[in-house]
């Protein structure tokens, strides 16, 4: 029970790697968060996990939503121990001239300003209690771009750079800060990563990946775990790979 006593809110937790951090965490022996745009899947992972999870509809781009869920976690739980900023968004792959200017702003502000947002929440509170856990889910995206994805890949850069930056600026808090960087998985976002959906395009995805498959959301739950555990004490500003060696 790595995470006993432990309360996690987690963004964009209705489905993929949000959902499976979620339940993971719960298991552990987590309290927990499932926050989400989409009402009902958060509604229906906190009605599986059970007693220990609340959901809360909320759109990560918006402070006064933050402050609600925020609000929520207190009022349920009594306090926040880890803030997992999972939710993301994406252009589809393809020409970057033909990204309009409406998808790069919710690029921006679910990938990026969202971060911003849960600091202003959450450190105040993690300060208070003595310490605390940031985790945000970046992308091998930010480490090593391709050609097809890049506004969203500037913003996962962006995830890497700000999550190293505040892990400097808080480790005098005893807040730890880290990001997960995913391969493509099988999330609902997936078919927009690859710009179509089809067997021989898969291949060509997993042929990249040098353990020969796409990550899945247990991958990406279980190296949240750690990370969000006291087993990783002493981790603070890595961009961990969750990539079967993509990134090599």
């Amino acid at each position: 029970m790595r995470l006993e006593g432990k309360v996690a809110i987690i963004t964009g937790a209705a489905s993929g790697f949000g959902e499976g951090m979620a339940k993971r965490f719960a298991e552990e022996g987590a309290r927990v968060v499932v926050a989400d745009l989409n009402a009902k899947g958060a509604e229906r992972v906190a009605e599986e996990i059970g007693a220990n999870a609340i959901w809360t509809q909320t759109d990560v781009s918006l402070r006064s939503e933050f402050d609600e869920m925020v609000y929520a976690a207190k009022s349920a739980f009594g306090r926040i121990d880890i803030m997992v900023n999972n939710a993301g968004f994406t252009h589809r792959n393809g020409d970057m001239l033909g990204v309009d200017e409406e998808t790069f702003d919710l690029i921006t502000a679910v990938n990026m300003k969202a971060v911003y947002h849960a600091a202003l929440a959450v450190v105040p509170i993690m300060d208070r209690q003595g310490g605390g856990v940031i985790l945000t889910t970046a992308s091998t995206a930010g480490l090593r771009p391709r050609p097809g994805l890049t506004w969203y890949n500037a913003s996962k850069g962006w995830a890497i750079t700000a999550t190293k930056s505040m892990a400097v600026e808080l480790a005098p808090k005893s807040i730890r800060v880290n990001c997960l960087c995913p391969v493509a998985g099988e999330t609902g976002m997936l078919e927009k990563f690859m710009g179509a959906d089809t067997p021989e395009i898969r291949e060509k995805f997993r042929a990249s990946i040098p353990l020969g498959r796409l990550s899945t959301p247990l991958d990406i739950a279980n190296a949240a775990l750690w990370l969000a555990s006291d087993e990783a004490a002493f981790i603070t500003g890595v961009a961990l790979e969750v990539d079967g060696g993509r990134c090599i």
